[in-house]
Parts: structure tokens; C-alpha cells; sequence
């Protein structure tokens, strides 16, 4: 099969057809973005789960009530994604959303909005790591072939959502002033209770100690796997195949190590640098793997 029987093509990215229309796209550049929106933004598979676990609660003064109701894409829903349109309705302000988009193809009424951005990077590496089992598991994602042939594929950007070193650098916009907070996979990994406290002061929220406590042990990744508004139980099999693997895999820093060889591993980073150069957002492929 090609990449046109599963994904349509959309300012040069590859979108699920199943999770993509050209209505839902129009939807999308049309939305109207409201100052005090917050809108996480990742590259797939780079932490957004995670952060859909925090932010309702964070939003909604400690109680995780969002979290345990809800499913995570109905209560900080996907911007571009076909469902949006029934959903948004049923949001009260602030409102949450999540994006994959790069910063470019954004709606034009985000861009004279004063709305929030958090947005989440991750090492490429494990980034690859964690896509490439997605794509084992979704049937409306093309087979990813050997774990070697889905890296190539990762680096040239014949992926969905195009490439990972596009993406970041993107959202690295000075025009975005103090709108944007940028936080690491790896960072929550070592001090979730500090990013926490990081988001809620950069949206100017306060939350009482237990209230805090709550949320950190909400968000553990051991119950947020028990979690069914967050694990992705209720997509039925024939999408998500989760008998193959869990969508809430591992939740570690360094499983790439299991899957790169030596020679693979030199060549990713030589590419991955190249196009990072003159930034600082290389550094992740030097983050600490404990």
C-alpha cells in the first residue's frame, strides 16, 4: 500500500485520512482562537498524552474530575482533527486544545490572539522509538516496515506531520514572545511536581498542596495506564490494535538505546545536528537516558 490509500496530503504533510478531511482542515484554518486559550503543542508521540492527563486538572483548581469522566481527546480535544467541530460546544472557558501542527499552518486568528502555548519536545530518538510502535498498532497508519526503514523515513519526513527537526523549529519563534512555555519529555520524567508548578505559573494559576499532590499521582504513569479516559481502551481494536502493544508503552527516557545500532544511532544524530545547527534544541539528543 502507498502513503495515499491511508493519509491525504496537507501543505505537504501527511495526515490519517481517518482522523483528517478537507472539512475538517477548513474547520481548522477557520477556528476562532480566543485570548485565553491554551493550546498544548508536540510533535506525535512526544508527550502530549501526558499533558492532556495535567492540564484539565490544572485549569479546573485541582479536581481531577475531567480526567476521570472524560476521554483525553474529548477534554483537550485535537484542532484539526475531524472531530472538533461537535466538541467545542461543550468546552467552557479556559478552554484546551491540542495541536500537532507546526507553528506556520496555525489558524490565522491564533497568530492576534493573546492564547497560551505549552509546548512539549522530546528526544528524536525515542521519539522514533515510541511513532514507530504506534504505527504498528493504528490500522489507519501505514505499516512502518523494519525499525531502520521507519527511521529513514522519520528523517526525510515521510511520516505524518512531516518532519520532527521541521516541527521544533518552528514553534523556536521569538514572535511568540511570553505566550509560549517549553518543557521536555525528559524533564517531566525528573521533575514533574517542577513542570507542574512551571505550567501553572505560567498560567497564572495557584493550586493548594493536596490539590497538587492529587494531580501528581493522577498523571503517575502506572494510573494513567489503569486510566480508561486516557488509555486509549475505548477505541475499538480494529483502529488500535493495543493486543500488539500498549498505546501507554513504557513512559521511560532511553528505550532508544534497545532499538538503534551503533552505525543507525551515528547517522541519525549527524543528520538530526546538521539540520539543528545554529539552535539549541540539538542538546536533546544529549539529554541524560536515566
Amino acid at each position: 500500500m502507498e502513503n495515499s490509500d491511508f493519509y491525504l496530503v496537507y501543505n505537504g504533510l501527511f495526515l490519517p485520512k481517518s482522523l483528517h478531511t478537507e472539512d475538517s482542515l477548513k474547520y481548522f484554518e477557520s477556528f476562532q482562537v480566543q485570548d485565553d486559550d491554551v493550546i498544548l503543542i508536540t510533535y506525535p508521540k512526544s508527550g502530549t498524552t501526558w499533558m492532556q492527563e495535567i492540564l484539565p486538572s490544572l485549569l479546573n483548581g485541582g479536581d481531577p474530575t475531567p480526567v476521570l469522566t472524560i476521554p483525553n481527546w474529548l477534554r483537550v480535544p485535537w484542532l484539526e482533527e475531524v472531530s472538533i467541530a461537535e466538541v467545542v460546544d461543550r468546552l467552557t472557558a479556559p478552554r484546551a486544545f491540542t495541536s500537532h501542527m507546526p507553528y506556520h499552518l496555525m489558524p490565522s486568528s491564533f497568530f492576534s490572539s493573546k492564547a497560551k502555548v505549552i509546548y512539549i519536545t522530546r528526544n528524536p530518538k525515542d521519539v522514533v522509538v515510541s511513532n514507530y510502535y504506534f504505527n504498528q498498532m493504528g490500522s489507519f497508519l501505514l505499516d512502518p516496515g523494519t525499525f531502520e526503514e521507519f527511521t529513514d523515513n522519520f528523517l526525510t519526513g515521510n511520516v505524518i506531520f512531516g518532519k520532527w527537526t521541521d516541527h521544533v523549529k518552528s514553534w523556536k519563534n521569538p514572535d511568540l514572545g511570553d505566550r509560549i512555555l517549553y518543557i521536555t519529555y525528559e524533564e517531566m520524567i525528573q521533575d514533574v511536581c517542577g513542570v507542574i508548578k512551571r505550567v501553572l505559573s505560567f498560567l497564572g494559576r495557584q493550586l493548594s498542596e493536596d490539590a497538587l499532590k492529587r494531580v501528581i499521582e493522577q498523571c503517575a504513569f502506572k494510573n494513567m495506564k489503569q486510566n480508561n479516559m486516557s488509555n486509549y481502551s475505548l477505541v475499538p481494536q480494529e483502529h488500535l490494535d493495543q493486543s500488539k502493544v500498549s498505546f501507554l508503552r513504557k513512559g521511560v527516557v532511553g528505550d532508544w538505546k534497545n532499538h538503534f545500532s551503533s552505525e543507525l544511532e551515528a547517522k541519525f544524530n549527524a543528520v538530526i545536528s546538521e539540520e539543528m545547527k545554529g539552535t539549541d534544541i540539538g542538546c536533546l539528543l544529549d539529554e541524560e537516558d536515566n
